[in-house]
């Protein structure tokens, strides 16, 4: 999705040269675009993640990976995939040429489309990319749209998002995405456990989100996310934690406008900030947080 301090890397205009879209963005997947070396990079992350996984991402997701038989060695064929994803929930995954706008974004949610930048990142940039790429969009989303639950979530916060659009209220609605999609734990009986795209697709925050002490974890309140600034630099220094995606889409559900109203009316959070009527299952020791400005 896209963001409003969100500067294009030259990486994605380098990708993209000679390129045309639709008018909503979408190509045709660029298969003759992939190098060897970007299929070993496909590879290598794929396999880093999937050993460190087990134990650390929700069942959910890691039989999402299992039933799409996202392929371990190359970059996956993105029609090949929506065959299995269309006859489970009805979702398919459009490829893209990198972040798209807002507006544009939130009809391909409404519509069971999920938008997957088509490039991979470079082998130097194996550990951190400001973009996302087709890593984080396909190995990171893609498994839990086969789950019904999650992915009636999706479409649903997609129409919310036209509708928050035209309300002005879209900052709002970009941190429930932000602290759920991307960076979300949920709380299961095995333990805690992720489910956010931008956490199973990181080596490093698969670990530091649910093993280090230095951040917070909040159980999830819909009107505390919706005030709650986030980082876009670093790791977060706060976790929402759900109980079920049961939970998460029946606090969605109902008509957001007056829940807009109250959180205009409460103001904002920083990032790491505490609230007296947080449901804590840890406050972090604070040890390494930036202290550049959230966004």
């Amino acid at each position: 999705m896209e963001m409003n301090t969100y500067t294009v890397p030259d990486i994605t205009v380098r990708k993209n040269q000679g390129l045309t879209h639709a008018a909503d963005f979408t190509l045709p997947q660029p298969w003759e675009r992939y190098s060897a070396e970007d299929h070993q990079t496909w590879a290598t992350l794929y396999r880093r993640q999937s050993e460190m996984l087990p134990g650390r991402a929700c069942d959910e997701y890691l039989q999402g990976l299992a039933a799409l038989e996202v392929d371990a060695h190359q970059v996956p064929d993105f029609d090949r995939l929506n065959e299995t994803l269309k006859a489970a929930t009805g979702w398919q995954i459009v490829a893209v040429p990198g972040l798209i706008p807002d507006d544009v974004f939130f009809e391909h949610l409404a519509n069971r489309r999920f938008p997957v930048t088509w490039w991979l990142r470079e082998p130097h940039q194996l550990d951190y990319l400001q973009e996302p790429d087709v890593f984080h969009d396909l190995f990171g989303h893609v498994p839990l749209l086969i789950n019904p639950v999650f992915a009636d979530y999706l479409e649903a916060y997609g129409k919310g998002g036209m509708k928050a659009k035209e309300l002005g209220y879209l900052p709002l609605l970009a941190r429930l995405y932000w602290y759920t999609v991307e960076f979300g734990l949920i709380n299961t009986p095995q333990g805690m456990r992720i489910y956010g795209a931008g956490i199973v697709s990181s080596k490093s925050e698969s670990v530091y989100s649910l093993e280090s002490d230095s951040p917070n974890r909040v159980g999830f309140d819909l009107q505390r996310i919706m005030r709650t600034r986030y980082r876009i630099d670093t790791f977060q220094k706060t976790y929402f934690v759900i109980d079920s995606f049961q939970q998460l889409f029946e606090a969605t559900a109902p008509d957001f406008t007056p829940v807009y109203h109250a959180v205009e009316q409460q103001g904002l959070l920083g990032a790491g900030e505490i609230d007296a009527q947080d449901r804590i299952f840890h406050v972090g020791n604070r040890v390494g947080w930036a202290d550049t400005a959230d966004v």
